[in-house]
């Protein structure tokens, strides 16, 4: 069954941030920010300072998996740290993704989705003193701490990334 409800935007995404008292700004920006590479460029940042945030489903359970800017999730890692095995771990396709959350690939945020979902940071990520993540629209970033996302995310952290 195709899902037909409307997807969330960066109002949307505000809403919830005003709602949780969360320390994280969405800037609208002049150009579409869907890639790593447009986001760093649009910003003036290093890509690993721009966050994805990727929905994997683990034994057909829906997982996020939030990575920093050029890195790829490594599905072996992934499936030794959910307990399952490797054909067991994958990406979930944008339509799914979609249906999970909300939102639009190239525009999802780290949190704000249609259901709460079990989030996995990989360890990388929290390194840097700030992240921008999508922020609900394919023109906006969200600025935020990697303090500020674990503490919204209630993420357990990993090393994921290849």
């Amino acid at each position: 069954m195709p899902f037909s409800a409307p997807a969330l935007t960066s109002a949307d995404l505000q809403r919830f941030i005003a709602a949780h008292a969360i320390a994280a700004e969405i800037l609208p920006l002049a150009q579409r920010t869907s890639t790593v590479s447009e986001a760093a460029r649009a910003l003036g940042v290093g890509s690993v300072q721009i966050i994805k945030s990727l929905v994997f489903l683990c034994d057909a359970e829906p997982l996020l998996v939030i990575t920093n800017g050029p890195a790829r999730v490594d599905r072996r890692k992934l499936a030794m740290v959910r307990g399952v095995g490797r054909k067991r771990a994958r990406f979930a396709s944008a339509g799914q993704a979609l249906e999970i959350t909300g939102y639009v690939v190239g525009s999802m945020p780290p949190f704000g989705h249609r259901r709460r979902l079990a989030t996995l940071v990989d360890s990388a990520v929290t390194t840097q003193d700030l992240v921008f993540g999508g922020g609900g629209d394919v023109d906006a970033m969200l600025r935020l701490t990697p303090a500020e996302l674990l503490r919204v995310t209630a993420a357990q952290v990993a090393g994921v990334a290849e």
